[in-house]
C-alpha cells in the first residue's frame, strides 16, 4: 500500500506489551509480504490467531483450463452464466466462475444473493470489480462498504466474507492473482507516495474505519492454497471467531477505489492503454476505460488503431455505457473479449471512420493485460459467442 493507517487500539511501541482491560495480553500478529522484507501491518487480537480445532479438505469450483487453440479471438457473455433467478442462492466466494486464466492470474465472474462463508485466498491477492450492487466485506482488518464500480483490493490471506444488501444481484468480476496487486508503480514515488501525474491518490482509497468484534465457537473458514501441482482448499475450524482484533497498523490492508475516481488522461491523438492503467501484479496489468473527452487532434482518429500484442494477451471486460470500438460485434454490458498474442485487433468495421470528429466517448471498461497465455475456463466455454472471430471480415470458415 501507499500510506500508513492506523486503526483502533494498539501500543506506543510494537513488539511489547499491550494488555486487555483484565490485564491479560492481547496477541500479537505481523501480516506481511515477501518474508518481513515489505509491506506489512501488526494485528491485536484477542485471541491466539494460530489456534485450530479441525482441518478437512474443501471441494474447490472447478478451475480446469483449455488451450485457446486454434488461437481465435473471442467473445464470452458472462451475464449468461447465472439465468433467471439462480444467482439468489450463489454468493462470491463459492459461487464464482472461471473464464481465463493462466499460471499469473484468474478472472472469474459470479452473480450473487447469499452471504459468503469466511474465506481467505492463500495464493495471492483479489482484485474484485463490483458491476452492480452494494453491501459489505467484513474482514479481520474491518468492515469495507463497497457499491457499484467500486474495486475491492483483498491482500493474500486476509480472512473476510462478502455480505451483499438489497434485492438486487450483486455482479463482480474477480482478478484473482498468484502476487500481490499494486498500483501502477510509474504512479508512486520511490518511498510510496502517488505522484503529480497520477490518476488518482490516496484520498480515493478507502480502508477500513474501525475494527470489527465477532463472537463464536467453532468457526469455519475456508482457505484457498498451493497444494501438490496445483491448487487446493481446505476447511479450517477456529475455537474463536477470527474477527477478534482490537486495532492494528501499518501499510497492508484491505480497501475500496471506485472507478468514477480515475482521472483520465487524454491527448491531442490516441494515447495508448498504459495511459489508463490503475493496478499490476507478477506478469499482468489492470487498466480501465472511463467515460473522457477524446483526441482533439483536428485530424484525430479517436477508436483505437489497429494493434499486435506480440507480448500479451488482452481481455476486456465491458461494464458500462457504450465502447465505441466494438459497435456492431455483438459486445455489450458484461460481454468479455479475449484478443490473444498473435492476433491483430482493432476497431470493428465502420468504427474507424464513424469516430472522426467524435468529442466524447461514454464507455466504461476494466482490461486485464497478462504476458503469459490466456486459457479458457469452463465459466468462460460456455458462453463463448462463436461468431465473433469472424466480425471483422463478415463471413464464417471455409
Amino acid at each position: 500500500m501507499a500510506y500508513y493507517r492506523q486503526v483502533g487500539e494498539i501500543p506506543p511501541k510494537r513488539h511489547t506489551q499491550f494488555r486487555t482491560p483484565d490485564g491479560g495480553l492481547y496477541y500479537e500478529e505481523l501480516m506481511g509480504e515477501e518474508g518481513f522484507s515489505s509491506d506489512s501491518s501488526l494485528l491485536y487480537h484477542r485471541h491466539i490467531p494460530s489456534a485450530l480445532v479441525d482441518a478437512s479438505p474443501w471441494q474447490l469450483p472447478d478451475l480446469t483450463t483449455q488451450a485457446n487453440h486454434p488461437l481465435k479471438p473471442r467473445h464470452l457473455k458472462l451475464h449468461d452464466l447465472f439465468p433467471g433467478e439462480e444467482w439468489k442462492r450463489h454468493d462470491v466466494v463459492t459461487g464464482r466462475r472461471l473464464v481465463l486464466g493462466n499460471s499469473d492470474v484468474r478472472l472469474s465472474y459470479v452473480v450473487a444473493g447469499e452471504s459468503s462463508p469466511l474465506y481467505r485466498n492463500a495464493i495471492g491477492d483479489e482484485c474484485a470489480y463490483v458491476e452492480s450492487g452494494e453491501g459489505v466485506v467484513e474482514t479481520v482488518f474491518g468492515v469495507l462498504p463497497f457499491r457499484t464500480g467500486d474495486y475491492v483490493v483483498l491482500p493474500r490471506a486476509t480472512t473476510h466474507r462478502w455480505v451483499p444488501s438489497g434485492d438486487t444481484p450483486l455482479r463482480v468480476y474477480l482478478i484473482e492473482a498468484n502476487s500481490h496487486i499494486v498500483p501502477a508503480r510509474r504512479y508512486l514515488s520511490k518511498w510510496g507516495q502517488f505522484l503529480e501525474h497520477a490518476p488518482f491518490c490516496e484520498r480515493d482509497l478507502h480502508g477500513p474505519a474501525e475494527p470489527l468484534l465477532a463472537e463464536g465457537e467453532d468457526v469455519e473458514v475456508l482457505v484457498k492454497h498451493r497444494g501438490g501441482a496445483g491448487i487446493v482448499g481446505t476447511r479450517y475450524v477456529y475455537p474463536r471467531h477470527p474477527f477478534d482484533v482490537v486495532g492494528w497498523d501499518g501499510c497492508l490492508y484491505p480497501y475500496t477505489f471506485n472507478i468514477a475516481d480515475f482521472e483520465p488522461i487524454t491527448g491531442r491523438v490516441h494515447q495508448p492503454p498504459p495511459a489508463h492503467q490503475v493496478f499490476e501484479g507478477a506478469g499482468f496489468v489492470v487498466c480501465n476505460f472511463v467515460p473522457r473527452k477524446v483526441d482533439y487532434h483536428p485530424l484525430a482518429i479517436p477508436v483505437p488503431y489497429y494493434h499486435s500484442n506480440v507480448d500479451s494477451d488482452e481481455v476486456m471486460f465491458y461494464c458500462g455505457g457504450n465502447y465505441e470500438a466494438r459497435k456492431g460485434s455483438g459486445i455489450g454490458q458484461g460481454s468479455v473479449s479475449l484478443h490473444p498474442g498473435g492476433h491483430a485487433h482493432g476497431p470493428q468495421p465502420g468504427a474507424y471512420e464513424r469516430s472522426i470528429g467524435v468529442e466524447f466517448f461514454d464507455e466504461l471498461a476494466v482490461m486485464v493485460d497478462t504476458f503469459r497465455p490466456l486459457e479458457l475456463g469452463e465459466g468462460g466455454a460456455a458462453t463463448e459467442d462463436e461468431g465473433y472471430a469472424w466480425t471483422w471480415s463478415g463471413r464464417g470458415p471455409r
